[in-house]
């Protein structure tokens, strides 16, 4: 039975090149885009990288039930997944991948306990504040603002059952990939228990 992997971690940890690393190596698995009222940065796709929906659009979402999860990132901008095409998946029995924040995991799981949920973890907080400077997609209070909720989203690391340190990519996309794809195994990642 296909079991769905909840991803979280800190912003700039890696998450967006690891699942892009895994996809290309398994394009059958799916991965949930999700809906955001923030507006496109240069390259992104309606549909492939974020469902791009005003306020309002959101926020009828929300009162449909529309969304299993949603949360207001780094103080500005919602995002959120749509429930449909998760259950969807699921049920067609898909390897099915959410790569969603904190708040969103912590929702996910109080309605899919049953879910795998997997922390991607950076070699150091250094290392961390090295990629989010090196991105250069955020201004100066932008980047202040998103490591102050990096040291938050750390701390929360012990919630989730599996702990993947992005240090390698290609040994990261090989964790990854066992877990999507054989979410009752556990083997080279660290293992935590959800208290």
């Amino acid at each position: 039975m296909t079991r769905l992997v909840v991803l979280a971690g800190p912003t700039a940890v890696g998450k967006g090149t690891l699942v892009r690393a895994l996809r290309e190596r398994n394009p059958d698995i799916w991965l949930s885009v999700s809906a955001t009222t923030r507006s496109p940065r240069p390259g992104e796709v309606e549909g492939e990288h974020y469902h791009f929906v005003s306020e309002a659009e959101f926020s009828r979402m929300i009162e449909h039930g529309e969304l299993l999860e949603w949360a207001t990132v780094h103080g500005r901008h919602r995002y959120g997944t749509p429930r449909a095409a998760v259950e969807e998946h699921l049920a067609a029995g898909d390897p099915s991948l959410l790569e969603i924040d904190l708040q969103g995991a912590r929702q996910v799981r109080a309605t899919m306990p049953e879910a795998l949920y997997v922390f991607i973890e950076p070699p150091s907080v250094e290392e961390l504040v090295r990629r989010l400077v090196g991105r250069g997609t955020e201004d100066d209070l932008e980047r202040e603002r998103r490591l102050r909720t990096a040291e938050v989203e750390m701390a929360a690391s012990k919630e989730f059952d599996v702990i993947i340190i992005n240090d390698d990519l290609d040994t990261a996309v090989q964790q990854l990939e066992k877990l999507v794809l054989d979410p009752g195994s556990v083997r080279g990642a660290s293992r935590r228990h959800v208290p």
